[in-house]
Formats: C-alpha cells, structure tokens, sequence
C-alpha cells in the first residue's frame, strides 16, 4: 500500500514539474518573441530592403495578445 502511495506521490511531483517548467517557457517566450522578430527582421534587411520592411512591420504587430491568442 504505501509504495503504491509513493510511486503516486512521485508521478504528481514530475507533471507539477513540467507544468512549471512549460509556464516558464511561455512566459520567457513571450517576452522574447518581438526581440527575436526584430533580429530576424534586422537579417531580412540586409539581405533585400523590401522583404527586410515587410518582415520589420510583421514584427511591430507582434503583442503579447497575438500570442495569447496562439493556444486558443
């Protein structure tokens, strides 16, 4: 009985870690997000100026609702 309790005990310990660790993510993720636009939109302008505009305006866009409205 009590290693059945144990073992029960220790499967809910790892899902509250991951679901900590994925809460994490998202939250570091959405922070990151319109910084890594920015970047990626800054590399897309060196190489052509009109698709480096189109990808600057995508990342003016980015809100932290867009990315709310990800999981939905």
């Amino acid at each position: 009985m009590m290693k059945k309790l144990r073992k029960a005990q220790t499967m809910v310990e790892y899902i509250i870690i991951v679901c900590l660790i994925a809460v994490t993510l998202i939250t570091v993720f959405t922070y990151l997000s319109r910084a890594i636009g920015k970047k990626a939109a800054g590399a897309a302008d060196k190489l052509s100026a009109e698709e480096g505009q189109k990808a600057k305006q995508a990342v003016e866009e980015i809100g932290e609702d867009s990315i709310r409205s990800l999981g939905e």
